[in-house]
């Protein structure tokens, strides 16, 4: 089959041709192959795997994670158990962020309900809580 290029990969993956040198560098992809002019010449398998990365990104896993599941693919003493466990560990990171979230959501609702929209900005309870000044006041009580 002939080798893609650069532009083509990036439209059938449907992802930026900086995308493809970033993941290059990073080692997600091979170097690919260049023409006698330079150009890259990419095989036709780089657009799935392209379309593997940006799945598990959509996913939440980070590079170095979705490194590991790449590597996963090809070992093959590793069993899907293993994968599974890749995954169980995205999911209990994700539970902590959901509840970290939900503090974070609890705490800027107080400090939205607290605050007087007419008040002056020197008076504001979220920039004075940013500053940390609404805990000293609350200390000061």
């Amino acid at each position: 089959m002939k080798p893609l290029t650069i532009g083509k990969v990036a439209e059938r993956a449907a992802v930026g041709i900086e995308t493809i040198r970033f993941y290059e560098r990073e080692g997600l992809l091979d170097t690919p192959t260049r023409s006698a002019s330079g150009y890259r010449q990419f095989d036709v398998s780089v657009v799935k795997r392209l379309q593997f990365i940006s799945r598990a990104k959509e996913l939440g896993f980070t590079l170095k994670e979705i490194r590991e599941l790449l590597s996963l693919r090809v070992d093959s003493d590793i069993c899907c158990e293993d994968v599974k466990a890749k995954a169980d560990a995205k999911i209990a990171d994700i539970e902590n962020k959901i509840v970290s979230l939900r503090k974070m959501k609890k705490a800027l609702t107080q400090l939205s309900t607290a605050c007087g929209a007419s008040e002056a900005t020197a008076e504001c309870p979220i920039l004075e809580a940013l500053d940390g000044k609404q805990a000293r006041r609350t200390q000061r009580k």
